[in-house]
């Protein structure tokens, strides 16, 4: 993973989706914690939990922290 923030999860969707960007591309859409932690796991971080991702600053959370699931 090449940039300050390789994860970026984009803000909530209508329906409380959140696009997730890994590397600059896009991996899918989150419609939670564990649904982020699959899309770094499946990067290559298996070792990953919820908390490496909550607390982790490779990860950029666009429009609100990892409780912000709806708009």
């Amino acid at each position: 993973m090449a940039t300050e923030h390789p994860v970026v999860v984009l803000p909530p969707a209508t329906d409380g989706g959140r696009r997730v960007r890994i590397d600059g591309r896009y991996v899918g859409i989150a419609y939670g914690l564990l649904d982020v932690v699959a899309f770094v796991q499946e990067a290559g971080l298996q070792d990953w939990d919820e908390l490496d991702v909550v607390r982790s600053s490779l990860v950029e959370w666009q429009g609100g922290g990892p409780e912000v699931w709806q708009d």
